[in-house]
Protein backbone atom coordinates (compact mmCIF):
# COMPACT_ATOMS: atom_id res chain seq x y z
CA UNK A 1 0.00 0.00 0.00
CA UNK A 2 1.55 3.42 -1.22
CA UNK A 3 1.94 5.86 1.52
CA UNK A 4 2.47 9.56 1.49
CA UNK A 5 2.07 12.73 3.38
CA UNK A 6 0.29 15.31 2.50
CA UNK A 7 0.73 18.85 2.99
CA UNK A 8 -1.88 21.37 1.34
CA UNK A 9 -3.36 24.38 1.11
CA UNK A 10 -7.07 24.71 0.65
CA UNK A 11 -9.04 28.59 -0.36
CA UNK A 12 -12.85 28.71 -1.50
CA UNK A 13 -13.43 30.53 -4.70
CA UNK A 14 -16.44 32.14 -6.62
CA UNK A 15 -17.87 30.84 -10.03
CA UNK A 16 -16.05 32.83 -12.09
CA UNK A 17 -12.69 32.52 -10.80
CA UNK A 18 -9.49 31.56 -12.28
CA UNK A 19 -5.84 30.65 -11.76
CA UNK A 20 -3.60 33.22 -11.95
CA UNK A 21 -0.42 32.90 -14.31
CA UNK A 22 2.00 30.47 -12.33
CA UNK A 23 5.21 29.50 -13.35
CA UNK A 24 5.03 25.93 -14.34
CA UNK A 25 3.22 23.79 -16.75
CA UNK A 26 -0.22 23.01 -17.13
CA UNK A 27 -1.79 19.63 -15.93
CA UNK A 28 -3.93 17.47 -18.20
CA UNK A 29 -7.50 18.21 -17.51
CA UNK A 30 -8.53 15.59 -15.25
CA UNK A 31 -12.51 14.33 -14.64
CA UNK A 32 -12.78 11.69 -11.63
CA UNK A 33 -15.52 10.32 -9.11
CA UNK A 34 -14.86 10.03 -5.22
CA UNK A 35 -17.24 7.68 -3.44
CA UNK A 36 -17.13 8.12 0.35
CA UNK A 37 -17.67 5.64 2.58
CA UNK A 38 -18.17 5.99 6.66
CA UNK A 39 -20.09 4.47 9.48
CA UNK A 40 -23.38 5.54 9.77
CA UNK A 41 -23.01 7.71 12.79
CA UNK A 42 -20.03 9.28 10.97
CA UNK A 43 -16.99 7.72 13.20
CA UNK A 44 -14.30 8.22 10.64
CA UNK A 45 -15.41 11.65 10.35
CA UNK A 46 -15.27 12.64 13.93
CA UNK A 47 -11.40 11.90 13.79
CA UNK A 48 -10.89 13.94 10.61
CA UNK A 49 -10.30 10.52 8.52
CA UNK A 50 -11.61 9.86 5.48
CA UNK A 51 -12.43 6.52 3.18
CA UNK A 52 -13.01 6.65 -0.35
CA UNK A 53 -13.17 5.21 -3.87
CA UNK A 54 -12.16 7.06 -6.29
CA UNK A 55 -12.30 6.00 -10.13
CA UNK A 56 -10.69 7.90 -12.95
CA UNK A 57 -10.92 6.33 -16.37
CA UNK A 58 -12.69 2.96 -15.00
CA UNK A 59 -9.92 2.60 -12.74
CA UNK A 60 -10.72 2.26 -9.07
CA UNK A 61 -8.14 3.74 -6.16
CA UNK A 62 -8.94 3.80 -2.78
CA UNK A 63 -7.59 6.52 -0.50
CA UNK A 64 -7.44 6.96 3.14
CA UNK A 65 -6.62 9.78 4.77
CA UNK A 66 -5.36 10.11 8.35
CA UNK A 67 -4.77 13.85 10.55
CA UNK A 68 -1.15 14.42 10.92
CA UNK A 69 -1.35 17.96 12.63
CA UNK A 70 -0.44 20.23 9.65
CA UNK A 71 -0.69 17.53 7.20
CA UNK A 72 -2.41 14.19 6.20
CA UNK A 73 -1.02 10.54 5.53
CA UNK A 74 -2.39 9.45 2.72
CA UNK A 75 -2.78 5.67 2.04
CA UNK A 76 -3.22 4.16 -1.56
CA UNK A 77 -4.83 0.78 -2.56
CA UNK A 78 -5.27 0.09 -6.40
CA UNK A 79 -8.40 -2.33 -6.74
CA UNK A 80 -9.35 -4.47 -8.75
CA UNK A 81 -13.24 -3.29 -8.19
CA UNK A 82 -14.98 -0.54 -6.29
CA UNK A 83 -15.68 -3.06 -3.64
CA UNK A 84 -14.53 -2.19 -0.11
CA UNK A 85 -11.63 -4.09 0.75
CA UNK A 86 -11.11 -6.48 4.01
CA UNK A 87 -7.82 -4.83 4.15
CA UNK A 88 -9.26 -1.26 4.81
CA UNK A 89 -11.90 -2.59 6.61
CA UNK A 90 -8.98 -3.95 9.36
CA UNK A 91 -6.90 -1.21 8.83
CA UNK A 92 -9.93 1.22 10.30
CA UNK A 93 -11.17 -0.88 13.12
CA UNK A 94 -9.40 1.44 15.61
CA UNK A 95 -11.92 3.90 14.32
CA UNK A 96 -14.91 1.73 13.24
CA UNK A 97 -14.90 -1.26 15.97
CA UNK A 98 -17.42 -3.76 13.98
CA UNK A 99 -19.86 -1.36 12.41
CA UNK A 100 -20.43 -1.39 8.99
CA UNK A 101 -18.72 0.89 6.47
CA UNK A 102 -21.64 2.17 4.30
CA UNK A 103 -20.85 4.57 0.92
CA UNK A 104 -22.28 8.67 2.33
CA UNK A 105 -21.52 10.32 -0.60
CA UNK A 106 -20.44 10.56 -4.40
CA UNK A 107 -19.19 13.69 -5.66
CA UNK A 108 -17.54 14.23 -8.98
CA UNK A 109 -14.66 16.15 -9.48
CA UNK A 110 -13.37 18.48 -12.84
CA UNK A 111 -9.44 18.94 -12.48
CA UNK A 112 -7.68 21.90 -14.22
CA UNK A 113 -3.83 23.25 -12.90
CA UNK A 114 -0.53 23.51 -12.52
CA UNK A 115 2.53 22.20 -11.97
CA UNK A 116 4.27 25.15 -10.38
CA UNK A 117 8.17 25.35 -10.40
CA UNK A 118 11.00 27.34 -8.86
CA UNK A 119 14.82 26.98 -9.47
CA UNK A 120 14.00 24.17 -12.06
CA UNK A 121 12.77 22.32 -9.56
CA UNK A 122 8.39 21.14 -9.03
CA UNK A 123 7.75 23.01 -5.82
CA UNK A 124 3.75 22.35 -5.64
CA UNK A 125 0.72 21.57 -7.95
CA UNK A 126 -1.91 24.21 -7.69
CA UNK A 127 -5.32 22.64 -9.22
CA UNK A 128 -8.89 24.14 -9.64
CA UNK A 129 -11.71 21.52 -8.69
CA UNK A 130 -14.95 22.10 -9.97
CA UNK A 131 -17.19 19.79 -7.43
CA UNK A 132 -20.56 18.39 -7.85
CA UNK A 133 -22.14 16.52 -5.24
CA UNK A 134 -24.16 13.47 -6.87
CA UNK A 135 -27.72 11.83 -6.11
CA UNK A 136 -27.73 9.05 -8.38
CA UNK A 137 -27.74 11.05 -11.64
CA UNK A 138 -28.48 14.10 -10.68
CA UNK A 139 -26.66 16.90 -9.50
CA UNK A 140 -27.54 17.91 -5.62
CA UNK A 141 -25.12 20.84 -5.18
CA UNK A 142 -21.79 22.54 -6.67
CA UNK A 143 -18.88 24.25 -5.33
CA UNK A 144 -15.33 25.01 -6.37
CA UNK A 145 -12.09 25.37 -4.73
CA UNK A 146 -8.70 25.45 -4.98
CA UNK A 147 -6.12 23.34 -3.60
CA UNK A 148 -2.27 24.00 -2.95
CA UNK A 149 -0.08 20.36 -2.61
CA UNK A 150 3.27 20.74 -1.71
CA UNK A 151 5.25 18.45 -4.77
CA UNK A 152 9.50 18.11 -4.68
CA UNK A 153 11.18 20.75 -2.84
CA UNK A 154 8.66 22.83 -1.91
CA UNK A 155 8.40 24.17 1.99
CA UNK A 156 5.86 26.17 4.16
CA UNK A 157 7.42 29.27 2.49
CA UNK A 158 6.09 28.26 -0.88
CA UNK A 159 2.55 27.14 0.64
CA UNK A 160 2.41 30.57 2.30
CA UNK A 161 3.96 32.55 -1.19
CA UNK A 162 1.05 30.80 -3.62
CA UNK A 163 -1.40 31.30 -0.85
CA UNK A 164 -0.73 34.75 -1.17
CA UNK A 165 -1.03 35.37 -4.76
CA UNK A 166 -4.12 32.92 -4.63
CA UNK A 167 -5.73 35.23 -2.49
CA UNK A 168 -4.72 38.40 -4.02
CA UNK A 169 -6.55 36.79 -7.18
CA UNK A 170 -9.78 36.24 -5.63
CA UNK A 171 -9.44 33.19 -3.64
CA UNK A 172 -10.41 33.57 0.59
CA UNK A 173 -9.68 31.29 3.18
CA UNK A 174 -11.58 28.59 3.83
CA UNK A 175 -12.16 25.76 6.88
CA UNK A 176 -9.36 23.70 5.48
CA UNK A 177 -12.12 20.82 5.46
CA UNK A 178 -12.13 17.40 3.16
CA UNK A 179 -14.60 18.02 0.59
CA UNK A 180 -16.97 15.29 1.34
CA UNK A 181 -17.13 17.28 4.97
CA UNK A 182 -18.34 20.15 3.05
CA UNK A 183 -20.54 18.44 0.69
CA UNK A 184 -22.72 17.25 3.73
CA UNK A 185 -22.69 19.75 5.59
CA UNK A 186 -19.95 18.44 8.55
CA UNK A 187 -18.16 19.98 11.10
CA UNK A 188 -16.20 17.94 12.65
CA UNK A 189 -12.43 18.52 13.94
CA UNK A 190 -9.50 16.69 15.30
CA UNK A 191 -7.16 18.81 17.59
CA UNK A 192 -4.42 16.86 18.83
CA UNK A 193 -2.09 20.09 19.72
CA UNK A 194 -1.68 21.25 23.41
CA UNK A 195 -4.21 22.67 25.38
CA UNK A 196 -4.87 26.22 25.92
CA UNK A 197 -1.77 27.14 28.69
CA UNK A 198 -4.59 28.94 30.69
CA UNK A 199 -6.63 25.78 31.23
CA UNK A 200 -7.36 24.79 34.67
CA UNK A 201 -5.15 22.30 35.68
CA UNK A 202 -7.67 19.38 35.41
CA UNK A 203 -8.88 20.27 31.99
CA UNK A 204 -5.19 21.12 31.13
CA UNK A 205 -4.69 17.47 31.85
CA UNK A 206 -7.64 15.91 30.02
CA UNK A 207 -6.81 18.05 27.29
CA UNK A 208 -3.41 15.97 27.14
CA UNK A 209 -4.82 12.97 27.65
CA UNK A 210 -6.99 13.36 25.05
CA UNK A 211 -4.53 14.59 22.69
CA UNK A 212 -2.42 11.49 23.17
CA UNK A 213 -5.45 8.95 22.41
CA UNK A 214 -6.15 11.26 19.48
CA UNK A 215 -2.86 9.91 18.37
CA UNK A 216 -2.59 6.55 19.36
CA UNK A 217 -5.66 6.32 17.45
CA UNK A 218 -4.06 8.20 14.33
CA UNK A 219 -1.43 6.19 14.13
CA UNK A 220 -2.78 2.74 14.90
CA UNK A 221 -3.52 2.21 10.68
CA UNK A 222 0.28 3.24 9.86
CA UNK A 223 1.23 0.94 12.93
CA UNK A 224 -0.58 -2.05 11.59
CA UNK A 225 0.73 -1.67 7.71
CA UNK A 226 4.28 -1.42 9.48
CA UNK A 227 6.20 0.07 6.07
CA UNK A 228 6.94 3.36 8.33
CA UNK A 229 8.66 2.27 11.64
CA UNK A 230 7.93 6.02 12.75
CA UNK A 231 4.04 5.14 13.22
CA UNK A 232 4.75 2.60 15.73
CA UNK A 233 7.03 4.97 17.28
CA UNK A 234 4.38 7.37 17.55
CA UNK A 235 2.10 4.87 18.43
CA UNK A 236 4.15 4.02 21.43
CA UNK A 237 5.61 7.91 22.29
CA UNK A 238 1.46 8.58 23.52
CA UNK A 239 1.11 5.52 24.80
CA UNK A 240 4.47 6.36 27.40
CA UNK A 241 3.22 9.90 27.73
CA UNK A 242 -0.57 9.15 28.51
CA UNK A 243 0.85 6.46 30.95
CA UNK A 244 3.33 9.05 32.68
CA UNK A 245 0.75 11.75 32.98
CA UNK A 246 -1.38 9.22 34.84
CA UNK A 247 1.22 8.93 37.46
CA UNK A 248 2.17 12.24 37.60
CA UNK A 249 -1.42 13.61 38.06
CA UNK A 250 -2.96 10.79 39.97
CA UNK A 251 -3.67 12.87 43.52
CA UNK A 252 -6.56 14.80 41.09
CA UNK A 253 -8.34 11.04 40.22
CA UNK A 254 -9.56 8.15 42.01
CA UNK A 255 -6.83 6.06 42.75
CA UNK A 256 -7.67 2.65 42.21
CA UNK A 257 -9.66 3.60 38.20
CA UNK A 258 -6.23 4.88 37.68
CA UNK A 259 -4.01 2.47 38.86
CA UNK A 260 -6.16 -0.17 36.75
CA UNK A 261 -5.70 2.59 33.61
CA UNK A 262 -1.85 2.32 33.51
CA UNK A 263 -1.29 -1.42 34.36
CA UNK A 264 -3.11 -1.55 30.67
CA UNK A 265 -1.37 1.24 29.27
CA UNK A 266 1.91 -0.72 30.45
CA UNK A 267 0.70 -3.70 28.45
CA UNK A 268 0.10 -1.93 25.92
CA UNK A 269 3.51 0.15 25.80
CA UNK A 270 5.47 -3.04 26.37
CA UNK A 271 3.75 -4.55 23.16
CA UNK A 272 4.99 -1.80 20.74
CA UNK A 273 7.98 -1.23 22.32
CA UNK A 274 8.74 -5.23 21.51
CA UNK A 275 8.55 -4.38 17.67
CA UNK A 276 9.96 -1.14 18.31
CA UNK A 277 13.45 -2.01 20.11
CA UNK A 278 13.82 -4.52 17.68
CA UNK A 279 13.67 -1.70 14.44
CA UNK A 280 15.91 0.25 16.45
CA UNK A 281 18.59 -2.41 17.51
CA UNK A 282 18.37 -3.60 13.52
CA UNK A 283 18.72 -0.22 11.82
CA UNK A 284 21.79 0.29 13.97
CA UNK A 285 23.30 -2.41 13.27
CA UNK A 286 22.45 -2.98 9.78
CA UNK A 287 24.62 0.74 9.25
CA UNK A 288 27.40 -0.79 12.17
CA UNK A 289 27.86 -4.42 9.22
CA UNK A 290 28.02 -1.68 6.33
CA UNK A 291 31.27 -0.42 8.13
CA UNK A 292 33.00 -4.09 8.60
CA UNK A 293 35.69 -5.18 6.43
CA UNK A 294 34.20 -7.03 3.19
CA UNK A 295 35.24 -10.27 4.48
CA UNK A 296 33.09 -9.72 7.72
CA UNK A 297 30.18 -8.32 6.46
CA UNK A 298 28.78 -11.81 5.08
CA UNK A 299 28.39 -13.19 8.64
CA UNK A 300 27.15 -10.06 9.79
CA UNK A 301 24.51 -10.20 7.44
CA UNK A 302 23.68 -13.58 8.94
CA UNK A 303 23.05 -12.21 12.09
CA UNK A 304 20.83 -9.50 10.64
CA UNK A 305 18.87 -12.51 9.11
CA UNK A 306 18.68 -13.67 12.81
CA UNK A 307 17.57 -10.73 14.53
CA UNK A 308 14.72 -10.03 11.49
CA UNK A 309 13.27 -13.96 12.69
CA UNK A 310 12.59 -12.01 16.11
CA UNK A 311 11.41 -8.95 14.52
CA UNK A 312 8.70 -11.49 12.52
CA UNK A 313 7.20 -12.52 15.20
CA UNK A 314 7.10 -9.52 17.35
CA UNK A 315 5.27 -8.21 14.59
CA UNK A 316 2.81 -11.27 14.57
CA UNK A 317 2.50 -10.21 18.53
CA UNK A 318 1.42 -6.49 18.13
CA UNK A 319 -0.73 -6.88 15.46
CA UNK A 320 -2.49 -9.99 17.45
CA UNK A 321 -2.58 -7.77 20.55
CA UNK A 322 -4.15 -4.83 18.21
CA UNK A 323 -6.90 -7.09 17.43
CA UNK A 324 -7.87 -7.58 20.79
CA UNK A 325 -10.52 -7.04 23.20
CA UNK A 326 -8.49 -6.01 25.52
CA UNK A 327 -6.71 -3.27 23.16
CA UNK A 328 -10.05 -1.82 22.28
CA UNK A 329 -11.66 -1.62 25.90
CA UNK A 330 -8.27 0.26 27.00
CA UNK A 331 -9.46 2.82 24.00
CA UNK A 332 -13.10 2.90 25.64
CA UNK A 333 -11.58 2.93 29.06
CA UNK A 334 -9.45 6.16 28.35
CA UNK A 335 -12.05 7.78 26.19
CA UNK A 336 -14.96 7.27 28.82
CA UNK A 337 -12.06 8.50 31.48
CA UNK A 338 -11.67 11.55 29.82
CA UNK A 339 -14.84 12.18 29.29
CA UNK A 340 -16.14 11.73 32.66
CA UNK A 341 -12.91 11.24 35.37
CA UNK A 342 -13.49 9.94 38.86
CA UNK A 343 -12.14 12.95 40.72
CA UNK A 344 -11.07 13.67 43.88
CA UNK A 345 -8.86 17.02 44.08
CA UNK A 346 -9.34 19.13 41.15
CA UNK A 347 -7.34 21.62 42.43
CA UNK A 348 -4.23 19.66 42.54
CA UNK A 349 -1.10 22.32 41.44
CA UNK A 350 0.92 20.97 38.27
CA UNK A 351 4.01 23.03 39.39
CA UNK A 352 4.20 20.96 42.79
CA UNK A 353 4.26 17.81 40.44
CA UNK A 354 7.04 18.51 38.66
CA UNK A 355 9.10 19.93 41.37
CA UNK A 356 8.06 16.67 43.12
CA UNK A 357 9.61 14.72 39.72
CA UNK A 358 12.60 17.01 39.37
CA UNK A 359 13.62 16.23 43.17
CA UNK A 360 13.34 12.55 42.54
CA UNK A 361 15.32 13.11 39.33
CA UNK A 362 17.83 14.93 41.42
CA UNK A 363 17.89 12.05 44.11
CA UNK A 364 18.39 9.12 42.02
CA UNK A 365 21.81 11.17 39.77
CA UNK A 366 22.91 11.89 43.78
CA UNK A 367 22.61 8.45 44.42
CA UNK A 368 24.57 7.30 42.03
CA UNK A 369 27.95 5.52 42.29
CA UNK A 370 30.96 6.59 40.94
CA UNK A 371 30.89 3.32 38.12
CA UNK A 372 27.00 2.83 38.22
CA UNK A 373 25.50 -0.46 36.85
CA UNK A 374 23.60 0.09 33.22
CA UNK A 375 20.30 -0.96 35.39
CA UNK A 376 20.70 2.23 37.41
CA UNK A 377 20.87 4.47 34.63
CA UNK A 378 18.00 2.88 32.89
CA UNK A 379 16.26 3.70 36.13
CA UNK A 380 17.77 7.59 35.65
CA UNK A 381 16.26 7.93 32.50
CA UNK A 382 12.98 6.47 33.39
CA UNK A 383 12.95 9.49 36.00
CA UNK A 384 13.77 11.92 33.67
CA UNK A 385 11.15 11.11 31.11
CA UNK A 386 8.69 11.85 34.08
CA UNK A 387 10.28 15.12 35.17
CA UNK A 388 10.11 15.91 31.67
CA UNK A 389 6.53 14.99 31.09
CA UNK A 390 5.42 17.18 34.49
CA UNK A 391 7.40 19.94 33.84
CA UNK A 392 5.54 20.08 30.28
CA UNK A 393 1.77 20.19 32.35
CA UNK A 394 3.22 22.69 34.51
CA UNK A 395 4.97 24.85 31.60
CA UNK A 396 1.69 27.51 31.58
CA UNK A 397 2.32 28.09 35.25
CA UNK A 398 5.80 27.66 36.17
CA UNK A 399 6.59 29.78 32.76
CA UNK A 400 10.06 29.47 30.71
CA UNK A 401 11.99 28.24 33.62
CA UNK A 402 10.30 24.90 33.23
CA UNK A 403 10.66 24.81 29.51
CA UNK A 404 13.89 25.32 29.48
CA UNK A 405 14.54 22.46 32.37
CA UNK A 406 11.80 20.15 30.24
CA UNK A 407 14.23 20.80 27.15
CA UNK A 408 17.56 20.38 28.99
CA UNK A 409 16.03 16.61 30.81
CA UNK A 410 14.97 15.88 27.03
CA UNK A 411 18.90 15.96 26.10
CA UNK A 412 20.08 14.33 28.99
CA UNK A 413 16.82 11.17 28.17
CA UNK A 414 18.25 11.50 25.00
CA UNK A 415 21.82 10.31 26.11
CA UNK A 416 20.72 7.84 28.65
CA UNK A 417 18.40 6.42 25.46
CA UNK A 418 21.64 6.20 23.47
CA UNK A 419 23.06 4.34 26.45
CA UNK A 420 20.09 2.02 27.03
CA UNK A 421 20.56 1.12 23.50
CA UNK A 422 23.93 -0.20 23.42
CA UNK A 423 23.25 -2.19 26.46
CA UNK A 424 20.01 -3.67 24.75
CA UNK A 425 22.22 -4.09 21.63
CA UNK A 426 25.00 -5.49 23.54
CA UNK A 427 22.87 -8.47 24.99
CA UNK A 428 20.95 -8.86 21.66
CA UNK A 429 24.25 -10.06 19.72
CA UNK A 430 25.52 -12.04 22.68
CA UNK A 431 22.34 -14.02 21.88
CA UNK A 432 22.25 -13.85 18.51
CA UNK A 433 26.19 -15.54 18.17
CA UNK A 434 25.29 -18.01 20.79
CA UNK A 435 25.37 -21.30 18.63
CA UNK A 436 25.86 -19.61 15.23
CA UNK A 437 27.65 -21.23 12.79
CA UNK A 438 31.17 -20.86 12.17
CA UNK A 439 33.60 -18.89 13.62
CA UNK A 440 33.57 -16.35 11.51
CA UNK A 441 30.12 -14.97 13.12
CA UNK A 442 31.14 -15.19 16.52
CA UNK A 443 34.23 -12.91 15.64
CA UNK A 444 31.71 -10.30 13.78
CA UNK A 445 29.72 -10.61 16.93
CA UNK A 446 32.68 -9.79 19.27
CA UNK A 447 33.43 -6.99 17.07
CA UNK A 448 30.01 -5.39 17.24
CA UNK A 449 29.89 -6.26 20.99
CA UNK A 450 32.89 -4.06 21.47
CA UNK A 451 31.44 -0.75 19.51
CA UNK A 452 28.57 -1.23 21.68
CA UNK A 453 30.85 -1.13 24.65
CA UNK A 454 32.35 2.02 23.35
CA UNK A 455 29.30 3.55 22.64
CA UNK A 456 27.83 3.04 26.52
CA UNK A 457 31.30 4.50 27.42
CA UNK A 458 30.71 7.77 25.65
CA UNK A 459 27.03 7.65 26.34
CA UNK A 460 28.40 7.64 30.01
CA UNK A 461 30.46 10.59 29.34
CA UNK A 462 27.85 12.46 28.04
CA UNK A 463 25.43 11.95 30.91
CA UNK A 464 28.26 13.88 32.65
CA UNK A 465 28.46 16.77 30.69
CA UNK A 466 24.94 16.87 30.36
CA UNK A 467 23.39 16.74 33.78
CA UNK A 468 25.24 20.06 35.80
CA UNK A 469 23.26 22.16 33.39
CA UNK A 470 19.59 20.30 34.03
CA UNK A 471 20.15 20.62 37.71
CA UNK A 472 21.33 24.19 37.14
CA UNK A 473 17.72 24.53 35.46
CA UNK A 474 16.06 22.20 37.36
CA UNK A 475 16.91 24.39 40.44
CA UNK A 476 15.83 27.55 38.53
CA UNK A 477 12.63 26.35 37.59
CA UNK A 478 11.07 24.75 40.98
CA UNK A 479 13.67 25.39 44.01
Amino acid sequence: MKQTRERELKLDVEPGFRLPRLNGRSLAPRVFVSRYYDTPDHRLARHGVTLRCRTEKRRPLWQVKLPRRAARLELELPAASSSLPDELRRLLRVYTREANLVPIATLRTRRTGILVRERGRPVAEVVLDSVAVLDGRKVKRRFREVEVELVGAGDEQTLERLGALLRSSGATRSEEAPKVFRALGLNFSVDINPPDRAALPLDRVLAVMGSHLEAIRSHDPGTRLGDDPEELHQMRVATRRLRAILRAARPMFGPRPVKALRKELAWLGTTLGGRRDLDVMHGHLRDEVATLDPQDRGAGRGLLRRLETARVRAREDLLTALDSSRYFTLLDTIEATVAQPLVVNPDVSLVDVAAREWRKLRKAVKALPEAPADADLHQVRIKAKRARYAAELAAPEAGHPAERFGDRVKKLQDVLGEHQDAVVAEACLRDLARDAPGPRTGFVAGLLVERQHSRRQAARAAFAECWPEVQRRGRKAFS
